[in-house]
């Protein structure tokens, strides 16, 4: 992978990367007894600003800085284990898993071949009540390198599943086994979603639905994708595959509320600007999606039979039974009286078939 010259590098991009890591990635120079100075210079970095607690640089500063760190040391790894990994480790764990059916598959493979990497650090995927669970269980003491090498190995799994079925995957919450630093707020970038410091284990959690999706690339977009791992490690994907279907999910768990963009938005860990374009660009809107969820729900209870329409029409939104029995006409093809009897219309047509048939058969 070429390394990323100094003129491309943006001189205006905000600088949220904690200078804490990259004091971690001068410690592995350290360890190999090597000199940082030229990897720091490609990536922009005073030698000065080291010795900054408050300073901070910007992601593309930061995957320069570990691109070179990585090719001068050998070692993609920027001595976190035992022993090296090459550079080109993480690409064959790329490559490992891109043939998988599914998301699923595929994390389970990139689980079982990281141990062949080394079994310092191993990955775990678990799955519980719709929630996919990975987290790493540490076999060995990283020292001043420990906080680094967890949340790099975390964002590395999540931007690759991102990438491999091209998809922003939200993160239900995310686990740190060290005290809150005090750039804390950094983890909240790099992890969208909840942050909690302080547990058992490192640890990230998405919607298990996502494990479902089948990979959308080939062996010429991971190519092209490991000469800039960018997005892999510090960008966020802005596309989530199942915006829509977790956004309508997320109304019919909850059919009393209001469900304004806001509300449902904050729901979701997205914007509005974003909850609406995606929704956009999936062909749908938060109208569709709410009158979908109603007339579900306006189904189920019709279904049942034990309210009278007008009941129904409150318990969905509506003001007026007149209202809600042309919205439902314009949904179902037919009134709400006309869709509560049709199941019982059906069964009879169903059983006079059956007769008909049964006399036929006699003769």
């Amino acid at each position: 992978m070429p390394q990323t010259p100094v003129a491309s590098l943006p001189r205006h991009e905000s600088a949220l990367t904690p200078m804490a890591f990259v004091r971690a990635v001068v410690l592995a120079y350290e360890r190999y007894g090597a000199d940082p100075s030229a990897a720091l210079r490609l990536a922009q970095i005073a030698p000065s600003s080291l010795r900054d607690a408050q300073a901070r640089v910007s992601a593309r500063q930061f995957e320069a800085l570990c691109r070179a760190a990585m090719q001068e040391l050998d070692d993609e790894a920027l001595g976190w284990f035992s022993r090296r990994l090459p550079w080109g480790s993480y690409g064959l764990l790329c490559r490992g898993s891109l043939t998988a059916p599914d998301l699923g598959v595929a994390l389970k493979r990139w689980c079982r071949h990281h141990r062949l990497l080394t079994e310092d650090l191993l990955l775990h995927l678990e799955l519980r009540d719709g929630v996919a669970t990975l987290f790493l269980e540490e076999r060995r003491d990283f020292g001043a390198l420990r906080e680094l090498c967890l949340v790099t190995t975390l964002r590395y799994v999540h931007g690759y599943a991102c990438w491999l079925i091209d998809s922003r995957i939200p993160l239900l919450g995310t686990e740190f086994p060290f005290a809150r630093p005090a750039y804390g707020d950094a983890h909240g970038l790099f992890f969208p979603g909840p942050v909690r410091f302080g547990a058992e284990r490192a640890s990230l959690c998405l919607p298990a639905q996502y494990l479902e999706l089948a990979p959308r690339r080939d062996e010429r977009s991971v190519h092209a994708m490991l000469q800039n791992a960018l997005p892999l490690t510090v960008l966020q994907y802005r596309r989530d595959r199942l915006l829509a279907s977790r956004a309508r999910a997320c109304m019919a768990a909850r059919p009393d509320d209001a469900h304004t963009a806001a509300t449902l938005a904050a729901a979701l860990n997205v914007s509005t600007r974003t909850l609406h374009r995606q929704l956009r660009d999936e062909g749908t809107s938060l109208q569709e999606l709410k009158d979908a969820v109603r007339f579900e729900r306006a189904a189920q209870l019709l279904r049942q039979g034990r309210q009278p329409v007008k009941q129904v029409a409150l318990a969905v939104g509506f003001a007026s039974e007149k209202t809600f029995a042309r919205a439902f006409g314009a949904w179902a093809g037919r009134t709400p009286s006309a869709y509560r009897d049709a199941p019982r219309t059906d069964a009879l047509a169903r059983r006079g078939h059956r007769g008909a048939a049964g006399d036929d058969g006699l003769q």
